[in-house]
């Protein structure tokens, strides 16, 4: 199991909701921008926590170098009394590299290649997209990541790469993190780890 320092706090969020998202698009490196609902999300989660931990709260902001986290990380930080640019970024909390499938359909990815849809579909965890990564990959730079933390902060990343995290955190095996597709990993709502409980927070 997956642990962070002792007596570090992570709160933890996907960014706000993007066009590719309404679209039912696979979206890894490649960027699409917010939509009003992402901009309302990400205001959201700015309230939350402002509810949670207060105005200019001793945390240290850190997001995914892909524009729609830093976009999203933008919009909580003035909610927070704080800079909007009062953070820095880290390449390991990128979403998963989707390759050839970046910005795809299910229907336009499983048109590539049926058989290998379906494989892949079954075990994330080990089958990479092509030109992409694996679950297992993610998962390693996501868990270099948590360890190297020494102070409580707060993060925004990606819907598959927060999945993985929670999980692992949570004590999770590789074979139910990757096995849950077709649940969206939230917009709007901030996960809280602390002494190795996972708590959701919503609005």
């Amino acid at each position: 199991m997956l642990k962070l320092q002792p007596g570090v706090t992570l709160y933890l969020a996907r960014h706000g909701q993007t066009k590719a998202n309404t679209e039912n698009r696979f979206s890894g490196k490649r960027d699409t921008p917010l939509t009003e609902t992402g901009f309302a999300q990400a205001r959201a989660i700015g309230e939350i926590l402002k509810r949670e931990v207060g105005m200019r709260p001793p945390l240290t902001f850190i997001a995914s170098p892909l524009a729609r986290a830093c976009t999203t990380m933008q919009i909580v930080l003035p909610v927070l009394g704080l800079s909007e640019n009062a953070y820095t970024i880290d390449p390991r909390l990128q979403e998963v590299d989707l390759g050839d499938w970046d910005q795809l359909t299910d229907e336009e990815a499983r048109a590539r290649d049926p058989v290998f849809f379906e494989a892949r579909i079954k075990d994330k965890w080990h089958l990479p997209v092509p030109g992409g990564e694996n679950y297992e990959q993610v998962a390693a730079r996501a868990s270099a990541w948590a360890q190297s933390l020494t102070g409580d902060t707060f993060a925004v990343s990606h819907g598959a790469l927060t999945r993985i995290l929670r999980g692992l955190l949570s004590g999770h095996e590789p074979a139910k993190i990757a096995g849950e597709r077709g649940r969206d990993e939230p917009q709007g709502v901030v996960f809280r780890i602390r002494d190795g409980q996972v708590a959701r927070l919503d609005p």
